[in-house]
C-alpha cells in the first residue's frame, strides 16, 4: 500500500525540521492542511518523486479521509506549483522541463543575491547568524551519519531560514516556494550519491557574511546555486522509476 510515512533509521535525534513546518504563518489544523502538509513533506524528503501519479482513491486510503479533503488539498499544492493537474489523468507531482530549471535557478540567484544584500545591511549580523551555524552543523552530522532525508531537510532549510532573517515575510514566502521547487529539480535530475556536500558551501556563505564581506557572500551563494544548476542540466533526465520509494508498485502510473 502506498505510504507516506517512512522515517529515517539513523540520527534520528538531528533536529530537522519538515519543509511545510517553514511556511511564513504556518498551516492552520484542518483536514486539508495535514493532506496538503504530509504530501508537501514526503515530496520535499523524496519520498514522492517527480512524475509520481497522487490516485485520489489511494489517498483517501492513505489519510482516511473524503475525496473532497484530498482534492482540495492536491488544488492547493498544484496552486503552489508543486503538483500538476492534468484533466482525464489526474494529479503528478510536478516534473521541470529544462527550461523551468533554468528559470527558478536564475531567480534563485537572482533572489539569493538581494537577500545577502539585505543582510549585510543588518546590525550584528554575526551573531544573528549563530543559529545558522547550529543548522549546519546539524547538516554536517546528518550527511556524516547517513541520515538523508534529515541532511536534505537541513539543506533546504538553511536557505529558507537564511530569508527569514532579513525581516520580510514576501520575500521568505518567495524563498519557501523557490526552494520547494529547486528541490523538486534536484529530485529529478540528480543520481543518488551524486550530490555535493552543500553543508560546506553553507559555512562558506555565513562565514563570508560574519566577515561583513558583501561581495564575497554573493559569490559564495552564485558559486554553491550555479553548481548545482550546471550538475542538473549535465545529468541525464527519466531514467529512474517514481514510484522507486514504495515496497509495491501501482499496476499503473502513467
Amino acid at each position: 500500500m502506498l505510504r507516506l510515512d517512512q522515517r529515517a533509521t539513523r540520527g534520528s535525534d538531528i533536529a530537522a525540521p519538515k519543509a511545510s513546518s517553514l511556511l511564513e504563518g504556518g498551516l492552520g489544523g484542518g483536514e486539508v492542511d495535514r493532506v496538503y502538509a504530509d504530501i508537501f513533506d514526503a515530496v520535499m524528503d523524496r519520498r514522492l518523486l517527480p512524475g509520481a501519479k497522487l490516485t485520489e482513491a489511494a489517498l483517501c486510503e492513505v489519510f482516511r479521509c473524503s475525496r473532497a479533503t484530498v482534492r482540495a488539498a492536491l488544488a492547493q499544492l498544484a496552486h503552489d506549483k508543486i503538483v500538476v493537474l492534468r484533466p482525464n489523468r489526474g494529479a503528478f507531482v510536478w516534473r521541470p522541463s529544462q527550461a523551468e530549471m533554468r528559470d527558478v535557478f536564475e531567480l534563485r540567484r537572482d533572489m539569493e543575491c538581494l537577500l545577502i544584500d539585505k543582510l549585510a545591511a543588518l546590525p550584528d549580523l554575526a551573531e544573528r547568524l549563530q543559529p545558522l551555524r547550529d543548522m549546519v552543523g546539524q547538516e554536517r552530522r546528518a550527511f556524516e551519519c547517513g541520515d538523508r532525508i534529515s541532511w536534505l531537510r537541513l539543506s533546504n532549510a538553511f536557505h529558507v531560514k537564511l530569508a527569514q532573517l532579513a525581516g520580510n515575510e514576501v520575500l521568505t514566502e518567495l524563498m519557501h516556494s523557490l526552494c520547494s521547487r529547486t528541490t523538486l529539480i534536484i529530485a529529478y535530475r540528480d543520481t543518488p550519491g551524486a550530490s555535493t556536500c552543500s553543508y560546506i558551501e553553507h559555512e562558506q556563505i555565513l562565514d563570508r557574511l560574519a566577515a561583513a564581506d558583501r561581495a564575497g557572500a554573493r559569490e559564495a551563494m552564485s558559486h554553491h546555486l550555479r553548481d548545482c544548476e550546471e550538475r542538473m542540466l549535465e545529468s541525464s533526465s527519466g531514467r529512474f522509476d517514481p514510484w522507486a520509494a514504495f515496497s509495491v508498485k501501482p499496476e499503473e502510473h502513467s
